[in-house]
């Protein structure tokens, strides 16, 4: 499955240089975290994947929900079908540019966030920072996470959520962080004073994880 992407390509690209992977919430378009490109490192390939299923009101989803449904509140069969496709076209992206040396970090809001998780988990060796904002682990998607300490050990994983998250409880978020603290990841996990988004001081310290 190809998805369709928006890139910014750096003035000079080689097989060294860094890829950032930006997968957007439900709803919501490869327009949204590519808002982000301007204060991101300058030598970076930035990609912004568009998720492959309709929403309603013209946006796009990894995978459809059902908030009334606690036993099967994800459709899993879709969202492991969009973690392969995402997979693949990072494969192409690589391919393309002849990525052969270089580091690839993700960065997801909700729903991309929480597909991260689960890329970033199932495939340790492919990644090195991974941010999740505003999500949590999804169990179903992590059923075959790669439990070698060393590969786990060298991503690096930046957590934030909102107090007031009314869409996905800052519990939800926090058992995550524990998840990761079990597993032996490197973390930081960072509260703010927001709803389901980013605010300025969450913006600030995500450029800052990806700055260093």
């Amino acid at each position: 499955m190809d998805l369709q992407y928006t890139v910014r390509e750096p003035e000079n690209i080689n097989s060294k240089t860094p890829l950032l992977i930006l997968l957007h919430g439900y709803g919501s378009n490869e327009q949204d975290l590519f808002s982000f490109v301007p204060t991101l490192p300058e030598d970076w390939l930035i990609v912004s994947f568009r998720a492959p299923f309709n929403t309603n009101y013209e946006g796009y989803s990894w995978y459809d929900i059902d908030l009334m449904n606690e036993e099967n509140r994800i459709d899993v069969a879709q969202a492991k079908q969009s973690e392969q496709a995402i997979l693949e076209n990072i494969l192409k992206i690589t391919n393309k540019y002849g990525l052969t040396e270089n580091q690839t970090h993700l960065c997801g809001f909700s729903q991309g966030g929480i597909l991260s998780y689960a890329l970033a988990l199932n495939h340790p060796d492919l990644f090195t920072k991974v941010a999740c904002m505003s999500c949590y682990a999804e169990e179903k998607l992590l059923t075959n996470i790669v439990k070698d300490k060393k590969k786990i050990e060298k991503l690096r994983f930046f957590i934030s959520h909102g107090t007031d998250d009314a869409i996905i409880p800052l519990d939800w978020g926090r058992k995550a962080a524990d998840f990761l603290y079990e597993l032996g990841a490197y973390f930081s996990f960072r509260e703010y004073m927001s709803g389901h988004g980013v605010n300025q001081k969450n913006y600030m310290d995500l450029m800052d994880f990806f700055g260093k």
